[in-house]
């Protein structure tokens, strides 16, 4: 029933056809769980992968053997008192599927055909045993490993949903047959009338019917955000577009009660509450690509079309080689040339790219989780670096949810103005750490000397029904009840107590567990409790009869101007007399009452004393008179000290924060004044805006409000995911903050969800990044550190992709010339992976350049590699492959032992069996060309490396020394390829030989020229006008097209 909130108790007693005095009869139980099923929220996923919402009919399921089974997608569930959990571990994709997905990619599926290729060519060439095998069998166990770490990582992603179910109520009082009974929450159906008292968890959606007591207060925080709990009411409500939060006669499924007893008729169970709709929202969510995923992703597929492009190119310009005798005929040469392809495939591809990328990004999170921000998904870390709006919940996030007093106002002495004394109160949490400031900022000594602070502190503690623990598991303060109940609790130990000089430093002896309520309980004892006069409406108040030393007194607290309203004297804080409330003293106090509530927007409570008669036992509405005015508390949910400071780092960054939050208008505006976040702004117009507001405007107006919002008030969940859609349709990349189960919908949408560490497990399980410190600032630390591991991913992705560019023009331009074959392709994976992976992934360890904190967040269309740069690698790239021929031709022409033909023989040595020669044909099988090719390989690229220790910065500013960790993996690949060449079983696998010092040397100098071709682009590109040519001339040819389109 969507619209209970709307129509008065007959009506919806009447929609269910229920009596209020006897409930549902079981006919009428059985015939609701038909039409709305049970109060269980369960989602199974399809073999198919598809959502199945067969939970909206509990009574679907298959029962057998004690197990409820999905008829779709035959999952099954287990019954409990509780909830059904389900019998399989994981409900989530099929272990096979999430195989599967791992080689959806074009680049890894062209690899695959590479290496099925490669087995059926060898096993045509007559090849058998390992080295038919050898090479495809190295391309499948690098799939196997990339695949491995992808399902590890996925199958974390999806718990969310499960976690739901702990916010579920396990059993409700219900009245059925005229009699009340505890059932499980889960048998439940909309029209019973369920009994809720002070901390029950609200077992499904329900319209209150009957209060039980003065009132009904239930903290609904989880759901709304709201920092204060909520006064519950009979009436219908008449708002128009109404939010939870209007809707002040529903009580959500999921949220607690925290003062009074009601009675409520259930509206909503299963996926029809509150909670219910979350869960699928966070259905409906997908999962957002990142920005460095997309630019993979795009530049993957320009890489395979021109790698598709060259290898046809190359099969193609060898046509006329097809019938060379040395082949043995056309079709055997189609094939020589075809296994030519798929040698340039293997060397275009950069195979160790995605386990690269993964070990980059794992490194990154090691250091984040140091610095208190623990990532549960590895390509939010890159994410983080190109965030220009952070949409921060602000209960629990920007303030601290702990409701604390910050301001006292007591009257000093009617003989002097001011007449008023305002003291303020440090600390922002539960802990009874904190001092009291007078008006000129000194700290008090001894606060229990003042009386008024005295008899505050009496007041507070006697009149209070919550209670303040140590929770020694969490190391932390918690309370039992009202949150402003527990910050008068808090205020009383700050206070301390009388006739103690060494009370403070005494007090801080105690454990923490003594310490909580030390100053309480001595009150308490000091006091008996005799009666107590509950909070009503239409009263705003509360009062407890107290008794000591045979004298009777009444503490009263309650809304300021009901309080002062019942008071005739008043207490002067300099001499602790009760002098009468005159007219004046009553206006200034009201002064200060409404610079309390509207200028610094705090809660106001007013406290008062009577002395009654000796003897009293019990006190009436009436006694609430010819009360004496202690003083007014201003108490708020304070913001956490460091936000400001990391607010104002966000700005210099160039990332805008937007505060979301259910409470009102008002009080968010308070706190973000407080914050900064609207720092020199007098008017807030165009920059503040509820939910309802923003809704109500033109599309134009909204989207250019979403251009200049700082502050979304009055919000629920589903306002809080369209506030993240609309501004990734504005090319946003948006981060949201959140503790609450209201907030998991929006933090899953979200570029990166970011939860706070003290949050919900709902939360955290949608989010992609958890602050284990609740710290807003440690968001700047995390974003810092993101734009590093960017910075670091582009410079190896650069330098894998120069590297896989000389890969590919060796083996182009040695087709094209007609010479043999320059490099195997298992030669070619060794040289990829491992002599290219060590390095690429030490640069990921270059240290971050100084201003990276005060340079606008990258454009999220940025190309990992742009034109200019590209123009750069091509370069390297060419020097790179053309020195790698150079050694094999040096070894055939030049070198000593070498057999020192003419160029024109190496160029037509396929004709080398039909012809006269002075040399043996078998010399072009020799292994030491190839292996003076592969160690020029190795070692350019290694000096290549050295290059990338800094975008556009020369070695000689940044020595090779500030990356040790490069410097050291450079040394480890060199001693692996040294040991490939020189360890006889390695050696024969990857078809090389022993070089000789002459050999070595000839390697040196065709490889270090690599680090002068580089400094020279550099320079370059260190000067603008140096580039303008290159760019004009090579950005939009090189390009994919969507990034040319852009």
């Amino acid at each position: 029933m969507e619209d209970a909130y709307a129509k008065s108790v007959a009506e919806v007693l009447e929609a269910f056809g229920v009596d209020r005095t006897k409930g549902l009869s079981d006919s009428q139980v059985e015939q609701h769980v038909r039409l709305y099923g049970r109060n269980v929220v369960v989602s199974c996923l399809v073999n198919l992968g598809l959502n199945c919402e067969s939970a909206l009919s509990f009574d679907s399921y298959i029962l057998s053997d004690g197990y409820l089974t999905c008829p779709h997608c035959f999952h099954a569930w287990t019954i409990s008192s509780s909830s059904p959990r389900r019998k399989n571990s994981y409900p989530g994709t099929p272990f096979w599927k999430l195989v599967l997905k791992q080689f959806d990619d074009l680049l890894v599926k062209i690899l695959i055909a590479a290496a099925v290729i490669s087995f059926l060519l060898a096993r045509m060439n007559g090849e058998t045993g390992l080295s038919a095998f050898l090479e495809p069998s190295v391309i499948f166990m690098i799939l196997a490993a990339n695949a491995a770490v992808g399902v590890i990582t996925e199958t974390n992603a999806e718990k969310a949903l499960e976690e739901l179910r702990a916010y579920q109520a396990d059993i409700a009082t219900v009245l059925r047959n005229g009699c009340f009974s505890i059932l499980p929450a889960t048998e439940l159906v909309p029209g019973d009338i369920v009994e809720v008292g002070v901390g029950c968890k609200v077992p499904a959606d329900m319209r209150m019917v009957e209060m039980l007591s003065h009132q009904l207060r239930v903290d609904q925080a989880i759901l709304t955000g709201e920092s204060c709990s909520v006064a519950k009411e009979l009436e219908s409500t008449s708002a128009m577009n109404a939010v939870y939060q209007d809707k002040t006669n529903i009580l959500f499924s999921g949220t607690v009660v925290v003062a009074g007893r009601a009675r409520a008729i259930v509206i909503g169970v299963g996926s029809n509450t509150a909670m219910g709709s979350i869960r699928d929202a966070m259905l409906r969510t997908e999962d957002e690509v990142t920005p460095l995923k997309k630019k993979l992703d795009e530049f993957g597929t320009f890489l395979a079309k021109v790698i598709a492009g060259i290898c046809i190119l190359v099969w193609v310009v060898n046509i006329g080689h097809f019938r060379d005798p040395s082949h043995g005929g056309f079709v055997r040469g189609a094939i020589h040339y075809f296994k030519v392809a798929v040698a340039l495939a293997v060397a275009a591809i950069p195979e160790g790219l995605p386990a690269v990328v993964t070990t980059c990004l794992a490194l990154g999170t090691k250091r984040m989780a140091r610095l208190n921000a623990i990532v549960r998904s590895l390509p939010s870390v890159e994410t983080l670096g190109c965030t220009t709006v952070i949409c921060s919940d602000k209960t629990g996030t920007l303030t601290t949810n702990m409701m604390s007093v910050s301001k006292v106002c007591v009257v000093r002495s009617v003989h002097r103005r001011p007449m008023t004394d305002e003291y303020s109160i440090s600390g922002t949490t539960f802990a009874p750490d904190g001092f009291i400031y007078d008006a000129s900022g000194l700290q008090l000594e001894f606060p229990p000397q003042s009386p008024c602070l005295l008899h505050l502190a009496m007041c507070s503690a006697l009149c209070n029904e919550s209670t303040l623990q140590y929770n020694p598991d969490k190391k932390s303060y918690e309370k039992i009840g009202e949150s402003t109940e527990v910050a008068l609790r808090v205020l009383v130990e700050k206070v301390g107590l009388p006739g103690f000089d060494s009370m403070p430093s005494a007090l801080n002896m105690l454990t923490k567990h003594e310490r909580a309520s030390y100053c309480n309980r001595y009150w308490e004892n000091q006091f008996r409790k005799i009666s107590v006069l509950e909070f009503s409406r239409d009263r705003k108040m509360m009062s407890v009869l107290c008794s000591r030393k045979q004298q009777e007194i009444m503490f009263s607290k309650g809304a300021p101007e009901s309080v002062m309203a019942r008071s005739t004297h008043i207490l002067c804080n300099d001499d602790g007399s009760s002098v009468p409330l005159t007219m004046d003293i009553r206006n200034e106090l009201e002064a200060r009452f409404q610079s309390f509530a509207g200028k610094d927007t705090l809660r106001c409570l007013a406290l008062a004393l009577k002395r009654m008669p000796a003897g009293q036992q019990s006190i009436c509405h009436d006694d609430e008179a010819n009360l004496t005015f202690i003083g007014l508390v201003g108490m708020l949910d304070p913001p956490r000290e460091e936000v400001r400071d990391a607010i104002n780092s966000c700005m210099s960054a160039g990332i805008r924060v937007i505060v979301v939050t259910g409470d009102n208008k008002s009080t968010a505006e308070s706190l973000c004044r407080q914050i900064g976040a609207f720092e020199h702004l007098d008017d807030f117009a165009g920059f503040s805006y509820t939910a309802s507001e923003f809704e109500g405007l033109a599309p134009l107006e909204r989207t250019n409000a979403l251009q200049r919002m700082i502050l979304f008030s009055r919000v629920e969940p589903s306002h809080k995911k369209m506030l993240v859609e609309a501004l990734q349709t504005q090319n946003e990349v948006v981060a949201m903050t959140g503790d609450g189960v209201n907030d998991a919908p929006a933090l899953k949408k979200a570029d990166i969800g970011i939860a706070m560490g003290s949050g919900t497990a709902v939360a955290k399980s949608a989010s992609d990044m958890v602050l284990a410190d609740d710290n807003f600032a440690t968001i700047v630390a995390a974003v810092a550190e993101g734009r590093a591991i960017y910075n670091n991913t582009k410079q190896f992705i650069r330098y894998m992709i120069s590297s896989n560019i000389g890969e590919v023009v060796c083996i182009f331009v040695a087709a094209v010339l007609g010479m043999p074959d320059t490099l195997i392709p298992v030669q070619l994976l060794w040289v990829n992976l491992v002599t290219d992976g060590l390095p690429a992934t030490a640069i990921g360890f270059n240290k971050p350049d100084g201003n990276i904190m005060t340079a606008k967040p990258r454009k999220v269309n940025e190309a990992v590699v742009s034109g200019w740069l590209f123009f750069r690698y091509l370069v390297i790239g060419a020097y790179v492959g053309l020195a790698t021929i150079a050694g094999f031709v040096w070894w055939f022409v030049y070198s000593e032992n070498g057999p020192r033909l003419p160029y024109s023989e190496l160029v037509n040595f396929d004709s080398c069996s039909a012809r006269q020669t002075s040399y043996p044909c078998s010399i072009f099988e020799d292994r030491h060309p190839s292996t003076v090719s592969m160690t020029v390989l190795v070692v350019v690229e290694m000096f290549n490396a050295l290059n990338n220790l800094s975008e556009n910065q020369s070695l000689l500013i940044t020595r090779p020394w500030s990356n040790l960790w490069l410097v050291g993996s450079i040394i480890l690949t060199m001693l692996l390829h040294v040991a490939v060449l020189y360890i006889e079983p390695l050696s024969a696998l990857f078809s090389v030989s022993p070089l000789s010092w002459a050999e070595w040397k000839i390697v040196f100098y065709l490889s270090f020229p690599v680090i002068l071709i580089d400094e020279v682009l550099k320079f370059f590109s260190r000067s603008p006008r140096g580039r303008r040519f290159p760019l004009r001339l090579w950005r939009r040819e090189i390009l994919p097209k969507e990034s040319r389109d852009r």
